[in-house]
């Protein structure tokens, strides 16, 4: 696969089962619903492991434009792909979007709470506070970013399971650090999807909270940024 292909399934999948847990928990009549956070997060970590998997080969399965700007920050990455990385993404995260919603179609239809089916989709604060959420997403994707750059550097390899420490991670960050803004944590997993929100012909669907969009967009990057910067310093 080229890269460009990679990093769009492998995001697509990201999405696919991360967007699909929460549908799963939070629309009308699922077998999964009130599943709660706990499902939510393992969901979202299964996600991370299996875009990974599918992705590392061919592109080294960034999945996230934050990552993929650390990392050409760090000099780990050129930048002239930077913008092939990213288009990827976005790409993928909107068709994996796409399919949670013909996949949960009939239970978007069945739901009538506007936030639960923004929520399938993207992300938004549990308390709107604009400095203290952006702050608990640079938090967030800084740990990711960081954790990530010591992760691949390792000199331990698991062979199929090499995609296992990083899904950890987002285990970890989702328990530890989500309750506050949902953990976007990645610019492309949000606001691709809130663009299909827009897009889709979604029963009950309400508005897409663009005031608070731009906020899981630039707090990844710049903890990224600040991952990066902090690493290259050590």
């Amino acid at each position: 696969m080229s890269p460009f292909i990679a990093e769009l399934i492998g995001t697509a999948f990201l999405i696919l089962l991360g967007d699909g847990v929460v549908a799963n928990v939070v629309l009308n009549k699922s077998k999964g619903q009130n599943g709660g956070w706990s499902v939510i997060t393992f969901g979202w970590a299964m996600g991370v492991f299996v875009g990974v998997y599918i992705a590392a080969a061919s592109s080294g399965a960034h999945l996230n434009p934050a990552v993929t700007i650390a990392l050409a920050t760090a000099d780990k990455f050129d930048w002239a792909l930077v913008p092939v990385y990213i288009a990827g993404q976005f790409a993928g995260a909107m068709i994996g979007a796409f399919l949670v919603w013909i996949t949960y179609k009939k239970h978007f239809d069945e739901t009538t709470d506007t936030g639960a089916i923004l929520a399938v989709f993207c992300t938004g604060p549990a308390i709107k506070n604009v400095p203290f959420n952006l702050a608990t997403e640079i938090i967030g994707s800084f740990a990711l970013v960081f954790g990530v750059f010591f992760i691949t550097g390792a000199d331990v390899k698991l062979g199929s399971l090499d995609a296992l420490p990083v899904a950890l991670l987002v285990l970890g960050i989702g328990l530890s650090l989500g309750g506050p803004t949902g953990y976007a944590i990645n610019p492309a997993r949000d606001l691709g999807p809130r663009i299909m929100h827009f897009i889709l012909p979604i029963k009950n669907k309400g508005n897409s909270d663009w005031s608070y969009s731009w906020i899981p967009v630039l707090g990844p990057v710049i903890g990224g940024l600040l991952a990066a910067l902090i690493f290259k310093m050590l």
